[in-house]
């Protein structure tokens, strides 16, 4: 049987009157691929076709929804998520796109069902209670008990699969590493409790600055030292620097006191950050993540 050809299936997308978009997930930073007139509505005058889908949804539903969208995402999973905006509830349907073809997930379908009732929120309640306690599990896995952050199994795991997708589409990746100055003295001082909490408080600071859902860091012991990594999808070295600069202002505001730091009184990080076009040259994964630990 032939396949629908790209304009019928934009014919049937947009008859509907469920606002929906669609996104290739086999693209970095999953590009709206398609969108009907009921979800440009919805959006508004903001243009959508080409955009991150994480920074589609941040910019209607905020960050908080985007990054668990880009975890189910990233997890290959479908979910209903009940949210509101406008005054309105919507039933947030993600559903995957299989490419027979292919043989993978490229797309994911965002559906934005309104008049949910309260049916169909309990509902979703319910499957999305079963989705957190299985995402509480997942995470056992997944994150650094102390920072909160991925754990470096998991980083290098995603940092392979987002290379294999940036080298396919030849574009580029960043990594940007921060250590904590003199934090072994501070360890020495404050004992290894507060370094814990010290830890955390940078962590936190990280995330605070991450620029899109589809950012992910981590925390990896490099040398013995505790390094936490920011992987982006980036192609502007001087823009990389200046988030990475963001990050280490962010750290030196938290004010948290460092007796001994041969730089300041307060704790601060220093970084070292490289872009580079995946797949190119000899490099790969490893040694991308190795050239900046």
């Amino acid at each position: 049987m032939r396949k629908p050809r790209r304009e019928i299936l934009e014919q049937l997308i947009g008859g509907t009157a469920e606002p929906l978009v669609v996104a290739r997930i086999d693209h970095p930073d999953w590009p709206v691929a398609l969108s009907n007139s009921a979800f440009d509505g919805l959006a508004g005058q903001n243009q959508v076709l080409g955009q991150p889908l994480a920074d589609v949804v941040e910019n209607l539903v905020g960050r908080k929804l985007a990054m668990e969208i880009s975890e189910t995402i990233r997890g290959g999973h479908e979910a209903n998520i009940a949210v509101e905006y406008g005054g309105k509830e919507y039933l947030l349907v993600l559903k995957p796109l299989r490419s027979e073809a292919a043989g993978t997930t490229t797309h994911y379908g965002v559906y934005w069902r309104g008049g949910a009732g309260s049916a169909a929120v309990a509902d979703s309640a319910m499957q999305q209670a079963l989705l957190n306690a299985k995402r509480r599990i997942r995470d056992l896995t997944r994150d650094d008990p102390v920072t909160g952050l991925l754990n470096a199994r998991t980083f290098r795991e995603i940092l392979a699969h987002d290379w294999a997708v940036a080298a396919r589409e030849e574009s580029c990746l960043a990594l940007v590493a921060f250590t904590l100055d003199d934090f072994e003295a501070y360890v020495e001082v404050f004992g290894r409790h507060a370094a814990d909490s010290c830890l955390r408080r940078v962590a936190q600071a990280i995330r605070r600055c991450l620029r899109r859902a589809s950012d992910v860091a981590a925390r990896i012991n490099a040398g013995g030292a505790d390094c936490l990594i920011v992987l982006a999808h980036s192609s502007n070295e001087d823009g990389l620097n200046q988030f990475a600069g963001r990050i280490s202002a962010a750290v030196r505001e938290l004010g948290l006191h460092h007796p001994r730091s041969s730089h300041e009184r307060f704790v601060t990080v220093s970084f070292k950050a490289r872009l580079i076009a995946a797949g190119s040259g000899k490099d790969s994964p490893e040694t991308f993540l190795e050239s900046v630990l």
